[in-house]
């Protein structure tokens, strides 16, 4: 139990690690930075912002369904994570040099460390099985979310204390930043590659081009048997529509917050640091709910409360209601990602961990292209911020009307049976 424990801490440091580039450089800081100081424009910004989200999300969505099927069968996760972490981290330092009038530069650097942070979470999330079970699978996964808040919200207080010091020349003290985000990841992320053992390949060692062959294969296999599993696709096409909402939120938010209340970026600096700390607290403490009453009813109450939140941000003109939303949000963010990570663990059989969470981050990045570029679009129409954060309650309305459809009890046991089962035709392994 003990060395199990210490596995499960040294897997949710990665959450931990990851978190800052993606509070710091896709959410709270550098996205704000890119449309005030590189574009100079906040509504030309936002809509080069969101078609730089666009490009890496369809660049992910190609290629992990086929990378995860191959991780699975090689018996390889914690490479391929390896590989994508450092092409995030080495790109993320180039952005240390692009300033005032570096749009499209800028622009490029972020969508490759963009592709690697996300498609290394599909390897992440793939490990889930491998340190814990079913039972607790609710808690641990609230665990990793919850730590990676904490390492946001510390990483956040850094930041803040960086642009209040460090030289305002050329913009130092908010280009430096990008530097701190590479040197967190990359320490913080090593506890996963030291203690964390991923399980047993599927497949006889091979070249590359046959592994590349057999994961072709595999895919085809799933993507042939989805009646067999229903309910995880019916999970995954509602997860597509939801996540929308919450991707397009956090993209925008730093630029939102900008365009219709004029706050500073110091101001939204606390913000972030105080939505952070919620939703570290809402993820942990929602993982044992997950585990009591199930994910997908964990899920239908975040996406209730997120519905109202949205619709009332969009609204307000009140600077303190807008920090209430944004700490009830934070309260809800957490829990939907992460009992939308373990229902999916729970409804895959475990040799296809890898494989369904390349899907699922095959779902997860086309919502990435359809919110913020819904947003993107109807701020290019109406020039206005609280117009286009209008469009964000309706996937979230659609996405808990498709969420109902799921059965989570079924999909549960057909993915225990199928763990014990020999093989579907068409399958690889």
């Amino acid at each position: 139990m003990a060395a199990r424990r210490g596995e499960v801490t040294a897997w949710a440091m990665y959450d931990f690690a990851c978190s800052a580039f993606n509070t710091i450089v896709v959410t709270f800081i550098f996205s704000r930075f890119y449309a005030d100081a590189i574009v100079g424009d906040p509504v030309t910004g936002g809509i080069y912002w969101t078609r730089a989200v666009n490009v890496s999300a369809v660049i992910v969505a190609l290629v992990t369904p086929f990378l995860g099927a191959v991780a699975d069968l090689a018996g390889r996760k914690k490479l391929f994570l390896g590989i994508l972490s450092v092409q995030s981290i080495l790109f993320t330092i180039l952005l240390f040099w692009s300033g005032p009038g570096d749009a499209i530069q800028a622009a490029i650097i972020f969508v490759i460390a963009n592709v690697g942070f996300e498609a290394a979470q599909v390897f992440y999330n793939s490990l889930l099985l491998d340190i814990t079970d079913r039972d607790t699978i609710g808690r641990v996964s609230g665990f990793g979310w919850g730590l990676g808040y904490i390492g946001g919200l510390i990483a956040l207080a850094i930041v803040l204390v960086m642009i209040r010091t460090l030289p305002e020349e050329d913009l130092f003290n908010y280009r430096s930043i990008v530097l701190l985000v590479a040197v967190w990841y990359a320490v913080f992320m090593l506890p996963l590659f030291l203690r964390v053992r991923e399980g047993p390949p599927q497949a006889a060692a091979m070249s590359a081009t046959a592994y590349a062959r057999l994961g072709f294969k595999q895919m085809a296999g799933t993507l042939g048997h989805l009646r067999t599993y229903r309910e995880a696709g019916k999970l995954m096409l509602a997860r597509l529509v939801y996540n929308d909402g919450i991707t397009t939120i956090f993209v925008m938010a730093s630029i939102f917050a900008g365009a219709a209340f004029g706050m500073p970026v110091e101001e939204f600096l606390v913000l972030g640091i105080v939505i952070n700390l919620a939703a570290g607290i809402g993820a942990y403490a929602f993982g044992f709910v997950d585990d009591r009453i199930g994910g997908k009813r964990t899920i239908l109450i975040t996406l209730v409360v997120l519905s109202a939140v949205t619709i009332t941000a969009g609204l307000t003109r009140s600077i303190a209601v807008f920090w209430v939303a944004g700490i009830v949000l934070g309260i809800m963010v957490g829990p939907n990602q992460s009992a939308s990570r373990s229902l999916l663990a729970r409804m895959v059989p475990e040799q296809k961990q890898g494989e369904f969470f390349g899907f699922y981050a095959f779902s997860g990045k086309l919502s990435s292209v359809l919110g913020p570029l819904t947003y993107g679009l109807v701020l290019g129409a109406t020039e206005s911020h609280r117009a286009a954060v209008g469009s964000v309650t309706a996937f979230f309305v659609v996405g808990l009307l498709l969420l109902l459809t799921v059965d989570e009890r079924e999909g549960m046991a057909a993915a225990l049976r199928l763990e014990d089962a020999p093989p579907l035709a068409g399958d690889a392994s």
